[in-house]
């Protein structure tokens, strides 16, 4: 498909529907919790993984609030990517990502965020 066709989305683009989908998904239950919670997609993670990190690449980050910036949660699109074999399986573990950073940023579980979570 041609990029100047509107059905032209680059894997990043694409990527990105599925993280929005996600939050939608998650706000129309959590939206009043969430509220101020910024949601973004990054590349890859930082080569300096956090303190209480342990092995492995982040798929996901949450960065409470502080001096004035709301609470963060960071999906990384390539670590996401490289771990999945096709489209749906992508759309399945960006979701489990997603309700798990949000269940860290509420402390609660990723059940009662998500109660099909883990159903994959």
């Amino acid at each position: 498909m041609p990029p100047s066709m509107p059905a032209y989305r680059t894997r990043a683009q694409r990527f990105d529907d599925l993280v929005l989908d996600a939050v939608e998904r998650i706000e129309q239950r959590w939206g009043r919790q969430l509220k101020g919670t910024e949601f973004a997609v990054e590349d890859v993670p930082p080569s300096n993984p956090a303190p209480w990190e342990h092995g492995g690449v982040p798929l996901g980050r949450c960065f409470p609030s502080d001096a004035g910036q709301p609470t963060r949660i960071v999906i990384y699109r390539r670590p996401i990517e490289s771990r999945c074999e096709d489209p749906l399986d992508l759309a399945d573990l960006v979701r489990e990502v997603i309700v798990e950073q949000v269940a860290h940023t509420l402390g609660r579980s990723p059940e009662e965020i998500d109660p099909g979570y883990g159903e994959r």
